[in-house]
This record gives structure tokens, sequence and C-alpha cells, in this order.
């Protein structure tokens, strides 16, 4: 699929979140119980160390492949955040919930996104031709997009 329209694929899939998220608001319940919830959080911590591992080991090595590393970890670092607030239960559970989301969480994802948004920049006039020929090759765009 062409880059234009594997562009515009994404965006009718995003818009076609809109009415499924309002269906999910208007039926699911407020509570519920969870099984697996321990290995929930412990696959989304795994998943942070990852990242934050890959992220730190290609930094080190001067890898500009770093920024796909803190992409993602910038990502899992907000949901855990995101996540830690909205479960956490009234009262000091929830209070915990915001001191680390504020002052651990979101805070390292942001430097994670700035990370991967310098690796990302583009460097300059150097393109490797063979490389960007045989992107195309694969995803059968052309020079124009």
């Amino acid at each position: 699929m062409g880059g234009r329209r594997l562009g515009w694929a994404l965006i009718g899939g995003a818009a076609a979140l809109v009415p499924w998220m309002w269906m999910l608001a208007s039926t699911m319940p407020s509570t519920t119980t969870v099984s697996n919830w321990s290995a929930a959080w412990l696959g989304l911590d795994a998943m942070e160390a990852a990242a934050l591992l890959g992220t730190g080991v290609l930094l080190v090595r001067r890898d500009p492949r770093h920024g796909l590393g803190a992409a993602a970890a910038a990502t899992l670092l907000a949901v855990d955040a995101w996540f830690d607030v909205t479960t956490a239960a009234p009262g000091a559970e929830r209070a915990m919930a915001i001191a680390l989301a504020a002052g651990v969480e979101l805070p390292v994802a942001a430097l994670c996104a700035v990370l991967a948004a310098r690796a990302f920049r583009p460097r300059g006039p150097v393109i490797d031709h063979e490389m960007k020929d045989r992107w195309q090759r694969l995803v059968g765009s052309t020079p124009d997009g």
C-alpha cells in the first residue's frame, strides 16, 4: 500500500475509533473485577524497562536508532501514568499515583519524547539512496510519496 493511501487508512482508523469510544463510554461499567491484574501491570512495567534499556544501550553506542526506543518508552510511561492515576483508589493511593506520575513517569516520558524528536530530525542533505530505493520498493511508494 502506498504511503499516501496508508496515511488515509490510518486517518480512517482514527475516525472509526470515535464512535467506538462513545459506545464504550456509554456502556462500560465504572468498576469491575479483573483477573490477571498483577500480570497486566507487570507486563507494562517489563515493556517500559525493555524500552528504557534499549534506548540507553543505543544512546551509549551513539546509534541514531535510539529514537525508536525513546518513542516507545515515552508512550509506555505516559500510558502507565494515566492508568496508575485513573485506577488508584481515592485517598492516599491516588495521591501516591499522582506524585509518581508527576515526579517520575511523566518527566521521564517527556525526556524520552525529546530524545525521540531529536533522533528523527533531518540531519542534512546526506541520503542513502540505495536504502531509500529499497524502502520505496518495499512499501510500493513513489519518490513523491
